[in-house]
């Protein structure tokens, strides 16, 4: 019962409301909000364990580079394809694993000296100048030339309204591998016929944007038409590794090239990771003049791009505002050889739904059972433990979203602690009315700081009880007015109720012009037959200085009478709905009250029973004389030593 009393309180119920609605805000957010979000936290994710991987891929990598400096010196971009071919004869010669441009070489060649003559002919139909285009340089048979000298892979873009024919490469299936849907346009642009048929690979340069315009992915196969087709990176790799095609199989999918298996995406995507690092990067200019030092292209895989503006090949991503394509093109190669494909697992938006509402409940607990003191870094290390546990599974490449965890966790917390903030306040008030009109300042901050010392739903407890009575006072009454008597009973109520307080007693009424007080209830109090006998000192001293002088001297107010005793009683709420009476029923509460009334027959202040003045010890107290009670029979009653 007191589980589902904490399950439903106000408290939890604000924290599972504020977590819940958190994480519906997240799901009912625009779809591209939503992903692209999700996208920079994996950028994040990512970034953060690049340095936790061990790269154990013996894939060499190096780019030539097109960058400002080489147009500077070489020429204006676009380039004549001899200087194209004359680049990758260059690369060719430092005997490179494989070499992939990066570059869209579409169209025939028209800037070369033989391509100029051919269009020079055909317009004026003068053969000679046909004759001569044969004994020019011939910009597309020298790319042709340095092609077929080497392992190249070129380039081809998806392109809607493209009729290019790429090529083919070979791709196997076998146990029936599921491959998801692949980017998809219904054409392609690429190189003419002769160049392509040299080259001895094919792959598209195509890089997708997510919405922020960011490149986060490098296709590993894409659809041109009903055909499915390789990217760059891929074919760079068959080629260095030597084999004539690929390789897929099982569900989920897994690539296999030469010796190589990969898991393959569903989407045939590959998740980039920010910083795996792509290895030498070569100037084209120094290559093209032979100064530059060709070994760090042995054996290499090498990309030929662009970092210059003007070639048009400069992406935003994770890595920087303006990446080369080349560069994404060698991440994608380099994370290929190590094995690092990070993928969404199955169920993904299931496992985060489920963790969110764990660290929902989590939160909740800690904002309703901890101290702040404890419970904020508890909390923090709670959201510390999932952030890195999706890093932890981001090293193993599985991407799993802590965000919703997160955002959902803090606000169930803070929901939480409010909702028990206000709680406390309403509790602490509520106390505090109960309880500032008969208690010390101090006992009601106890009772405030820690409730659970408090039962007022009653409980058998050792109270002793005083009550006090002022002498003749109903005679008083009549021959006095009103607003004397109220103010007269004001000012001994406050003196009064304040020297109970400041003995640890509490006030449990003012019934006329009489107090009835409790020690050791609600709270417990040490020797408190002791203090109620100090206590009673302390009111006649203090009363019988008040009634000699000022108004209550003028209307002879009477001395202040009292009875104490000690014994068991029933403390508690007695009452019904709002109308509650914390108060105490038994024989000590009924003999103190004898007690005060057997001071007008034996001419005393104080009469103190049997059992408190057996605990307060002959030190404190002396025999006041034996009477008879009726129903309780003779019994010896005392007075303290301070006073008569």
């Amino acid at each position: 019962m007191a589980e589902r009393r904490l399950r439903l309180s106000p408290t939890v119920l604000a924290g599972l409301f504020a977590g819940l609605a958190v994480l519906l805000l997240l799901l009912c957010a625009p779809f591209v909000w939503r992903e692209t979000l999700r996208e920079r936290v994996f950028d994040a994710m990512l970034r953060s364990v690049s340095g936790w991987r061990v790269d154990t891929s013996a894939t060499k990598l190096a780019i030539v580079d097109i960058d400002t400096a080489s147009l500077e010196a070489i020429g204006p971009w676009p380039w004549r394809r001899e200087t194209v071919a004359r680049l990758i004869a260059a690369v060719t010669n430092a005997r490179p694993a494989a070499i992939a441009v990066d570059i869209l070489l579409a169209g025939e060649d028209t800037r070369s000296p033989a391509a100029l003559a051919r269009q020079l002919a055909a317009e004026t139909g003068r053969v000679d100048v046909g004759e001569l285009a044969r004994t020019l340089v011939d910009g597309d048979k020298a790319l042709a030339e340095a092609l077929g000298a080497g392992p190249v892979a070129l380039g081809w873009v998806l392109d809607p309204r493209g009729r290019d024919e790429v090529a083919e490469v070979p791709i196997l299936t076998r146990d029936t591998a599921a491959l998801g849907p692949l980017w998809r346009e219904n054409g392609a642009t690429g190189p003419p016929p002769a160049l392509a048929s040299v080259a001895a690979g094919a792959g598209t340069l195509s890089l997708p944007g997510d919405e922020d315009g960011m490149v986060r992915r490098v296709p590993l196969f894409v659809a041109a038409g009903d055909e499915i087709r390789p990217g760059l990176a891929l074919e760079a790799l068959r080629l260095a590794s030597g084999a004539s095609g690929y390789l897929l199989s099982g569900d989920p999918a897994r690539l296999g090239i030469g010796a190589m298996t990969r898991p393959l995406p569903a989407d045939g995507m590959l998740r980039l990771v920010p910083g795996m690092g792509a290895g030498a990067s070569l100037r084209a200019s120094d290559v093209l003049r032979g100064a530059a030092d060709l070994a760090p292209l042995a054996g290499a895989i090498v990309f030929i791009g662009g970092s210059a503006s003007e070639l048009g090949a400069l992406r935003a991503s994770a890595r920087d505002p303006l990446t080369p394509s080349s560069l994404l093109q060698a991440d994608a190669v380099r994370q290929i050889s190590a094995g690092v494909v990070p993928q969404r697992p199955a169920g993904a938006y299931a496992w985060e739904f489920a963790a969110a509402l764990i660290v929902v409940m989590a939160a909740i607990g800690m904002g309703r059972s901890l101290r702040p003191a404890l419970a904020l870094p508890a909390v923090a290390l709670l959201l510390g433990a999932v952030v890195l546990g999706a890093a932890g599974l981001a090293a193993a490449d599985l991407l799993l979203d802590p965000l919703p965890s997160a955002v959902s966790g803090v606000a169930a917390f803070l929901a939480t602690s409010l909702a028990g903030f206000s709680e406390t306040r309403l509790r602490e008030a509520r106390l505090r009315r109960r309880f500032e009109q008969h208690l010390a300042p101090g006992v009601v901050e106890r009772i405030v700081a820690n409730p659970t010392s408090l039962k007022l739903s009653g409980e058998r407890r050792e109270i002793t009880a005083l009550f006090t009575d002022i002498e003749g006072f109903t005679q008083t009454t009549r021959d006095i007015g009103p607003e004397q008597l109220v103010s007269v009973l004001d000012g001994y109520f406050e003196g009064v109720t304040r020297i109970v307080g400041e003995h640890g007693g509490m006030v449990d009424k003012l019934v006329g012009d009489a107090v009835h007080a409790f020690f050791n209830a609600p709270l417990d109090l040490a020797d408190h037959p002791r203090r109620a006998l100090a206590c009673a000192v302390a009111i006649l001293a203090w009363t019988e200085g008040y009634r000699a002088q000022g108004l209550a001297a003028a209307i002879r107010l009477g001395r202040t009478r009292q009875g104490i005793e000690t014994g068991v009683a029933i403390v508690g709420d007695v009452g019904v709905g709002a109308k509650l009476d914390y108060t105490a029923h038994g024989d000590a509460v009924n003999m103190a009250a004898r007690l005060e009334a057997l001071n007008k027959e034996l001419g005393s202040s104080i009469c103190i029973g049997p059992e408190a003045a057996r605990i307060c010890g002959s030190a404190l107290v002396r025999p006041l004389a034996e009477v008879e009670l009726r129903g309780i029979g003779r019994v010896a009653v005392f007075a303290p030593l301070e006073a008569a």
